[in-house]
């Protein structure tokens, strides 16, 4: 009986003078105006101005450009549409006694952009996000970047909040200077296991940017389905995607990275080799290889590593990916691969022996020959498998650790002088997993807390959460990402915890805010799923 009343209290349910007593109301009363991911240094007053849609101007005093634009009229549609589409009549009586307690201090009419350096056409690794956002009458925010001015405009929309007496919107005096702590906040989203549609992959872009994350890792392709509709090889989505309607061309491509860069997001594409390939073989069977049983062939494996004709079609299809994707950096994959189908083959175990070449050196091999088929301005990621077998990686190469021992892993990595992108405990695919799980990992003090070496921190620039595509699909993708990527989102933008200590436990509050942050995607039309149990949304 006494580990059942335990259990009961645990979850809001009391024991008093013999009658079960549950507490009305959320579970987490959401905060008002607070911001997700936590600025790095934030003050704010009890005193507020009132923000009336009808007379508030959003300008821009030093340089401009169309992303800058772009974003001003993108920011000034959520602030006076959705965010002051929700104010009823003001009572006046309830005005008059704010400002009697000196709280009220007006309106805020002005929110004036100072971007100090000239626009970057695209979003980078080493991009400035920094911003600097003081809210009063006039406010100001300022930053050398277009991407810290984007930052910022998402920081000051989320600092409204409905009055109590939901007849005003307002805003506190506040002063904030933020930055992000990792350079590389990603979210993965693997669209060949189930298709997910353009339209919710914008809407995974949108939520990205209201949880300031900034690349979008696209698994296009894998086993299951080839959806990118090349046109050097039409035929491998013609007959390698689940239909030709669940295709991605050239001009969803391009419709992607505009949305996204807009938002100072970075879409990186990866195209996992040699493994994870069985759709290419839909229309190229010859690229694979061959698995025996005994001298029978039972079906195809990895791609054949001894072909000429392999390397000459991945040449081809990696030049026109990288003319249509921007971004500097290529996954190339190197994960899971099929080693035993390679040990089975006998022309390839023939090879082997001939090369004195072990099978985990047959795939060092592979790799070796495939990265030479990049572009020369293209810089790599690969998946960990690619480092432990030794091949040889350019210093700027990011190695992505996902599997078990990740601690020993990334120490391995840091030492060897390469940097990290860190994602093994941060697997959205892990239905059961919800937000709290994915907020205490920090990749950072996990390596502090086994070297004490403070010097090998800076070579994790970062972390991925990644979304499988097993068991979503187009229509629970969205409520399933989120909020849960936004617990990592703010652990990768956060400095949460600076004395590198070990306390497993997340405050009260963060709690509140992630309810808050929850209800204001919902506002904006991202779908996302209750984060913590009983509450509602004033939507």
């Amino acid at each position: 009986m006494l580990k059942l009343i335990i259990f009961l209290m645990c979850f809001g349910v009391i024991f008093a003078n013999n009658f079960w007593i549950v507490k009305p109301g959320p579970k987490y009363p959401p905060t008002k105006g607070e911001v997700w991911p936590k600025p790095q240094y934030q003050t704010k007053e009890k005193t507020f101005y009132i923000f009336n849609p009808l007379q508030f101007k959003i300008m821009s005093t030093y340089q401009t450009c169309d992303i800058l634009t772009n974003a001003v009229e993108r920011y000034f549609y959520i602030l006076t549409s959705q965010i002051g589409g929700r104010i009823r009549k003001r009572k006046e009586r309830a005005h008059r006694r704010h400002v009697s307690q000196g709280l009220n201090k007006g309106y805020i009419n002005n929110l004036e952009i100072a971007l100090m350096e000239p626009c970057e056409d695209y979003p980078h690794l080493n991009m400035d996000e920094s911003y600097n956002l003081t809210v009063s009458a006039t406010s100001t925010l300022s930053s050398p970047s277009i991407w810290g001015v984007i930052r910022g405009l998402e920081t000051f929309s989320q600092l409204f909040y409905l009055s109590d007496d939901r007849n005003e919107i307002r805003i506190n005096s506040t002063q904030i200077y933020d930055f992000p702590r990792y350079k590389h906040r990603g979210l993965l989203l693997d669209t060949s296991r189930h298709f997910i549609s353009v339209t919710n992959i914008l809407k995974t872009l949108d939520a990205m940017a209201m949880n300031k994350m900034n690349v979008f890792h696209w698994h296009i392709v894998d086993d299951q389905s080839f959806p990118y509709k090349s046109e050097k090889f039409p035929e491998l989505s013609n007959v390698g995607a689940y239909d030709l309607s669940m295709v991605y061309t050239k001009e969803d491509i391009k419709k992607i990275i505009e949305f996204a860069t807009n938002r100072g997001i970075r879409v990186i594409p990866e195209f996992d080799v040699p493994g994870h390939t069985a759709s290419w073989g839909s229309s190229h069977p010859d690229l694979l290889t061959e698995c025996y049983e005994g001298n029978k062939v039972v079906g195809l494996g990895p791609m054949n590593p001894t072909k000429n004709r392999t390397y000459i079609l991945l040449r081809e299809l990696f030049q026109e990916i990288q003319t249509w994707f921007p971004d500097r950096y290529f996954h190339i994959g190197g994960d899971e691969v099929g080693l035993d189908c390679w040990r089975s083959n006998p022309e390839i175990k023939e090879y082997m022996k001939n090369n004195t070449l072990t099978v985990a050196g047959l795939h060092a091999l592979f790799m070796r020959r495939v990265i030479p088929l990049l572009t020369n301005n293209s810089k790599l990621i690969v998946w960990q498998e690619v480092f432990d077998e030794g091949v040889k990686l350019a210093n700027d190469t990011l190695i992505q650790v996902w599997k078990y021992n990740w601690i020993t892993e990334m120490i391995n990595i840091l030492i060897a002088g390469r940097e990290v992108i860190f994602s093994s405990t941060w697997y959205l695919s892990e239905m059961s997993s919800e937000w709290p799980d994915f907020y205490l990992p920090d990749p950072r003090k996990m390596v502090y807390g086994i070297t004490l070496n403070k010097n090998l921190l800076p070579g994790i620039v970062g972390g991925e959460a990644c979304m499988w595509g097993e068991m979503v699909d187009d229509r629970n993708v969205i409520n399933r990402v989120w909020p849960r990527a936004s617990a990592v989102a703010e652990r990768l933008w956060s400095t949460l915890d600076d004395k590198m200590n070990f306390k497993l436990e997340i405050p009260t509050e963060t709690y509140s805010r992630i309810e808050e942050q929850t209800c204001r995607m919902i506002r904006r039309g991202v779908d996302a799923q209750p984060p913590s149990g009983p509450g509602f949304c004033n939507v």
